[in-house]
């Protein structure tokens, strides 16, 4: 049967810690030199409507450890890019590669070539979930805390793709999970509808963000303007700004040892200080380089031949 990485709401508690301790064994094969081409002679068609730095590296360098191979296809020099519907572009590209990977706005554009494609489909980034980044995010927690479960999450600023996919991962791996935003500016109503449903784990939803960062074990922020909203800059800055920002007064008010993880690209002097990321970035750049390591977990999980997740 086939299987994809559409959203996390699509995973169990058990889905994600799998994926997270096969993701532990890549980082150590990778580390400790050991074969690991488990994707050998596979192809992933990597279609690219938003910009990338982080996401398309990882794909592809990944890949390549794996033993497989990665065609990149933009939205703008394909036929994508021109009007084919997505459900022909899904049944032309299964007949060609082993999976797809897909980095674009509409989570239903997602959605549908899941729905035509006979091969594996990954969400690389959607306007509503940001999966492959959360594994990424949830891995490094665990390796610098030893542990998910009963940690504190908050995260600080728009309630974009980025805090939909911490809210659903964080409290599916027992985590309690806080969330400051302006008004306005809320998670999808379909991740609040989930955390209601929820038991175990605490969520809750605030304006102030200290309120949010109290006692928490780690903090996450993203840009207040994410692509595509270039044209709200102005407005969305005259609602973040001077209160929707992780800085060192705010960072007094978590646990010692707290974590700062940010998904990158960051505004240095906007949602976080230069102070706070430099003190963090050993950290923010483990995040960065987990998603290497994440995503050829779910490569291997979804395409490799025993498919065993």
């Amino acid at each position: 049967m086939k299987k994809d990485l559409l959203k996390l709401l699509d995973l169990s508690k058990e889905d994600i810690l799998h994926i997270l301790n096969t993701a532990d064994q890549m980082k150590y094969n990778q580390k400790h030199g050991l074969t690991h081409n488990h994707l050998q002679g596979k192809t992933l068609a990597m279609i690219f409507e938003k910009n990338s730095t982080r996401t398309r590296v990882s794909f592809e360098t990944g890949m390549y450890q794996l033993g497989g191979h990665a065609l990149f296809l933009s939205g703008k020099e394909s036929q994508i890019g021109r009007g084919e519907p997505t459900e022909d572009t899904a049944r032309v590209l299964s007949r060609y590669c082993d999976g797809i990977m897909i980095r674009t706005y509409s989570q239903e554009e997602v959605e549908k070539l899941a729905k035509y494609a006979t091969i594996p489909v990954i969400n690389g980034l959607t306007d509503f979930a940001h999966p492959c980044q959360v594994l990424a995010d949830l891995m490094t927690v665990r390796e610098r805390q030893s542990r998910l479960e009963g940690l504190k999450m908050c995260f600080i600023g728009d309630g974009n793709n980025m805090v939909n996919s911490l809210i659903v991962g964080g409290l599916k791996v027992g985590m309690d999970v806080s969330v400051a935003c302006p008004e306005g500016y809320d998670p999808d109503p379909k991740v609040l509808a989930f955390a209601k449903t929820v038991t175990g784990s605490k969520f809750s939803l605030v304006r102030d963000p200290k309120e949010a960062a109290a006692g928490a074990d780690v903090v996450f922020t993203d840009v207040w303007a994410s692509m595509g909203q270039e044209g709200e800059a102005q407005k969305r800055r005259a609602a973040f700004e001077g209160v929707y920002q992780v800085n060192d007064a705010l960072m007094a008010l978590t646990n010692k040892g707290c974590m700062v993880q940010h998904c990158l690209p960051a505004h240095r002097g906007e949602e976080i200080t230069a102070e706070v990321f430099e003190a963090h970035a050993d950290e923010i750049f483990d995040e960065a380089e987990n998603r290497l390591h994440a995503q050829k977990a779910v490569l291997y999980l979804l395409m490799g031949e025993d498919r065993p997740c």
